[in-house]
C-alpha cells in the first residue's frame, strides 16, 4: 500500500465529526497518503471545530473547500482511490447526475467520466432519503457507472429521520476496507 493516495472527499452529513479519527488516522496507518477535500458547508463545519487544523497537522496537506485560481499549483498529489465518506442525500444525486457545482463534486465527477479511477461512496442517507422517488435512480446511475458503494442493512441500515438506532456505528471500516480492495 506504500505511496498510494487516498482522496477524501467528505460533505456536510453524519459522521462528519469523525472523519479524521475514523478514516484520515486509520488510512494513514494502513500506509496511504491522505488528500482531503470537503464541500463548502463541510469545510465550515471542520474549520470552526478546529478539525480542518487536525487533518492538516496530520496528513502534512491542505484541506480543500475551495476551487484553487489559474495560475496556482495543484496542492494534492495525483490519487489512486477516492472515497466520499460521508456522502449527503445531495452530494450523491449531484454525482449520481455530474453535478460539479464545487471543488470535492469536480474531482469525484472527474474520477467518474473520464479518469477510470476507483470511486467509493458511502450515502450517509436516512429513509425518507431512500423512499424519494429519484433515489433509486442515483443509485443505479453510481452503481451503473463502476461506483463503489457503501449501502445496505449489512453496513447502513436506514433510520426515519430524527429517530436514530442506538449503538449504530458509522461503517468506516468498510469504506477504508473497500478503498483498499480498489487498488489491489
Amino acid at each position: 500500500m506504500q505511496g498510494k493516495v487516498l482522496g477524501v472527499i467528505g460533505s456536510s452529513a453524519g459522521g462528519i465529526e469523525e472523519l479524521r479519527t475514523r478514516l484520515v488516522v486509520p488510512a494513514l496507518e494502513r500506509g496511504w497518503t491522505v488528500a482531503v477535500t470537503l464541500t463548502p458547508t463541510a469545510g465550515q463545519w471542520l474549520r470552526t471545530s478546529g478539525e480542518m487544523a487536525e487533518i492538516e497537522g496530520l496528513t502534512g496537506l491542505p484541506v480543500r473547500s475551495e476551487s484553487r485560481l489559474p495560475g496556482d499549483s495543484r496542492p494534492h498529489p495525483p490519487v489512486d482511490c477516492y472515497v466520499v465518506a460521508p456522502a449527503s442525500a445531495n452530494t450523491v444525486a449531484k454525482l449520481a447526475l455530474g453535478i460539479s457545482d464545487n471543488q470535492a463534486l469536480t474531482q469525484v465527477n472527474e474520477a467518474i467520466g473520464t479518469l477510470d479511477l476507483p470511486v467509493v461512496v458511502w450515502p450517509r442517507v436516512n429513509a425518507a432519503h431512500a423512499r424519494h422517488p429519484a433515489w433509486e435512480g442515483h443509485i443505479k446511475a453510481l452503481h451503473d457507472s463502476g461506483v463503489r458503494l457503501i449501502y445496505g442493512d449489512e453496513v447502513w441500515p436506514l433510520a426515519e429521520p430524527r429517530a436514530g438506532m442506538p449503538g449504530r456505528r458509522y461503517p468506516w471500516e468498510a469504506v477504508l476496507g473497500e478503498a483498499n480492495v480498489a487498488v489491489s
